[in-house]
């Protein structure tokens, strides 16, 4: 049983560190609302395990990871509220075990991996790092067993969106804090850009080249993934779709920008979040389309690859090289 003050807890992190997340899960009902906090504080506390400013030596970082994943998989107690929760909320929504699993070992990665060659072994991490938190909030909407079948495919492929917005968004943070490169060094050599030109964070026309090239890929999963709104539960189907508007919405400042994500990183003001929220909103009043307000909010997407309702929606059918 999740206690309220470990609810607050959560919220409070994710309220933190998750501001445009947060702006969508309030909308959530509570009995989805509550256990969403959660789980955020989870990945938060096993994210900043390897991504605090100040990390310990690489041992340590992965027996701080195996004791939360034990905790977390409920097989040892814990003092730490957050992780008493998710326990509880693992075994009350039956999250499953294997991606626990997936999100930590994704997590350890980030100890000795920090450049990733193709978009395949990029995909393989996001596997646990993204997919595998589309796959939970998925599991504690609580949708029966055909629903979810077909929901699964496009809430994975919406996971590697929201976090490949953030890769492309974050490219010079990740290199200044992390010494860490997300995109795949095979898209940079393909556009004639060397790994140590985005390590010394040199901008110009072929980096803004490949940055390109990921943010039309990254389209394209937004396009399967918001495809797959309409089969959630209709009163999670808002806060779902209001998380693809903003976090889409940095592919508008990207642009914006000439793709220059090596000198600055893009943010959203409260003040965008909130009109996007408005709008948003006011649209599916009108028309209750996930795809068709999506795209409505979303100008600027590649449309020869974002067209609603021209059969492109297979989960299967993305290029992983």
């Amino acid at each position: 049983m999740v206690e309220g003050s470990q609810v607050a807890r959560s919220k409070r992190i994710q309220r933190r560190t998750g501001k445009t997340f947060h702006v969508a899960t309030r909308l959530l009902p509570e009995d989805i609302r509550h256990p969403t906090y959660v789980l955020y504080g989870f990945f938060r506390i096993a994210d900043e395990v390897v991504d605090a400013e100040e990390t310990a030596p690489p041992p340590e970082q992965r027996a701080e990871l195996d004791r939360l994943r034990r905790a977390a998989l409920g097989e040892e107690p814990t003092d730490d509220p957050v992780l008493d929760a998710f326990a509880s909320v693992r075994a009350e929504r039956g999250i499953a075990d294997e991606d626990v699993h997936a999100f930590v070992d994704a997590m350890e990665s980030d100890i000795d991996t920090d450049r990733y060659e193709t978009y395949a072994d990029l995909e393989a991490y996001m596997d646990g790092s993204a997919a595998a938190v589309g796959r939970m909030m998925t599991a504690i909407m609580d949708l029966d067993e055909e629903a979810e079948a077909t929901a699964l495919p496009h809430a994975t492929k919406l996971g590697e969106a929201f976090q490949m917005t953030n890769f492309l968004r974050d490219v010079r943070e990740d290199v200044v804090e992390r010494d860490r490169i997300y995109l795949p060094l095979a898209t940079l050599r393909r556009h004639g850009v060397s790994e140590e030109q985005i390590l010394n964070l040199e901008f110009d026309d072929d980096v803004a080249a490949a940055i390109r090239a990921e943010l039309a890929r990254t389209e394209r999963l937004y396009e399967t993934g918001v495809a797959g709104i309409k089969y959630l539960p209709e009163e999670c189907q808002l806060a779902v779709l209001l998380a693809a508007v903003l976090y889409a919405d940095h592919h508008r400042l990207i642009r914006n920008l000439g793709y220059d994500t090596v000198s600055t990183t893009p943010e959203l003001s409260l003040t965008r979040k909130l009109s996007l929220l408005v709008r948003t909103r006011w649209k599916w009043q009108w028309n209750n389309d996930p795809e068709r307000v999506f795209y409505a909010m979303s100008h600027g997407f590649d449309r020869d690859h974002s067209q609603h309702g021209h059969g492109r929606h297979d989960p299967t059918a993305l290029r992983t090289d």
